[in-house]
């Protein structure tokens, strides 16, 4: 299993000055390959990543400036072009309508990846040497763990970040104990079937008004102005404290529930199909900010590390099928209340559908389902929440 392990790097001048080259100079090749592909496709001819890899050897001979960043990072900004060539592949097969590769300005290109060489790491130093830049000293607030596969340097704003990335082995058996299923939801973010209600936390929308004012300023400025650099920079904060906060949230929920429970079963959501279905921008902007596919990963990834099972099911009629005697009760999105006609079963729309999914995972029988108080808990609970904090409901 691969983790990324992510830490704050403080690059001095000269640092820094090498790696806004090396990024100008990686922003380069992506754009020079790209376009070299689409001219290659308007010809009549079919480019390879292949050929576009032994492309680089001869560019760097062209332009010698290329030879100022570590191969490796040359051939994986090739590796990162055709993983966006295969991406914009597959979402056309979806029939979704779409142009063709954009290519990348200064602000949108902000990654360099050392994948498996051209680094060293001091521990006791906390720096990482890296072949063409130099030492760049970061704080490891957290030790990594297992075998270091790759290293990236990224920025966002004035901030520079480095992420180990680090194979470890999972060996720990699987737990027995209670298990639990989640639906997710807007009204809520998550509803289990121990009753359990979490609050949507909705950090987008609350910092809406901000953007917007931010984003009419940057409008009203000279583009490329130093106060246009400035008002741009602002708003990259604001998105940055949104992402830190979401992360928060999921990081701290996915922990208790894994610690919590030892089988965790939730539904096999095609969450891209939701927001390309969603038949409003609100809609889909809600979907975007409720960042369900992260927080199914982070189940995932900390379950697999903790030998806790993580069970996706099917998610066709768990909405729908009454949890008490199984019948198909039809209701609109609007309608927050399961009442079944056929055994006179009323509960929770999401809490219905939450036990359907831990039925369905735990492959149970239908049984009468036991009408209990929800108790909600808040985002405020949420982001409080310690490792060693008690469980969201005494077993």
């Amino acid at each position: 299993m691969l983790i990324s392990y992510k830490y704050r790097a403080y690059p001095d001048a000269i640092t820094e000055t090498r790696l806004n080259t090396a990024l100008d100079t990686c922003r380069w090749l992506y754009n020079k390959l790209l376009e070299e592909c689409t001219t290659a496709r308007e010809h009549g001819l079919t480019p390879t990543m292949r050929g576009s890899q032994a492309r680089i050897v001869t560019l760097k001979e062209e332009n010698p400036f290329l030879k100022g960043v570590y191969s490796k990072v040359l051939q994986m900004v090739n590796y990162t072009l055709w993983s966006n060539i295969a991406a914009l592949s597959q979402t056309k097969k979806r029939n979704r309508k779409i142009g063709k590769l954009r290519f990348k300005s200064a602000c949108r290109y902000r990654t360099l990846n050392y994948n498996q060489s051209g680094f060293k790491i001091d521990r006791e130093q906390s720096t990482i040497t890296f072949s063409k830049i130099g030492a760049l000293p970061f704080s490891m607030h957290r030790p990594y763990a297992g075998t270091v596969k790759g290293v990236l340097i990224t920025h966002s704003g004035d901030r520079w970040y480095v992420i180990v990335q680090a194979e470890q082995e999972v060996s720990k058996p699987k737990r027995e104990g209670r298990s639990v299923g989640i639906d997710v939801g807007l009204n809520s973010f998550a509803v289990d079937s121990d009753g359990a209600v979490i609050e949507n936390p909705r950090f987008h929308e609350h910092s809406l008004k901000k953007i917007k004012k931010l984003q009419q300023s940057i409008t009203r400025k000279k583009r490329f102005s130093q106060n246009w650099k400035k008002a741009k920079s602002n708003l990259e904060k604001v998105y940055d404290h949104i992402t830190n906060q979401k992360r928060d949230f999921l990081h701290k929920l996915s922990r208790q529930y894994v610690d919590t429970y030892a089988t965790i079963c939730v539904e096999d959501l095609n969450i891209k199909y939701l927001k390309e279905k969603g038949k409003s921008r609100g809609l889909r902007r809600s979907i975007h900010d409720a960042s369900w596919g992260r927080f199914y990963s982070y189940l995932a990834y900390k379950a697999e590390s903790a030998g806790t099972n993580f069970i996706q099911i099917d998610p066709r009629d768990t909405t729908q099928m009454c949890s008490n005697c199984g019948s198909i009760v039809k209701k609109s999105l609007s309608e927050r209340v399961h009442e079944c006609p056929y055994c006179g079963f009323v509960a929770d729309r999401d809490y219905n559908a939450a036990v359907n999914i831990h039925r369905v995972g735990m492959e149970q029988p239908f049984e009468p389902v036991e009408t209990m108080p929800l108790h909600h808990i808040s985002v405020v609970q949420v982001l409080s929440m310690k490792q060693e904090a008690p469980p969201f409901r005494a077993g």
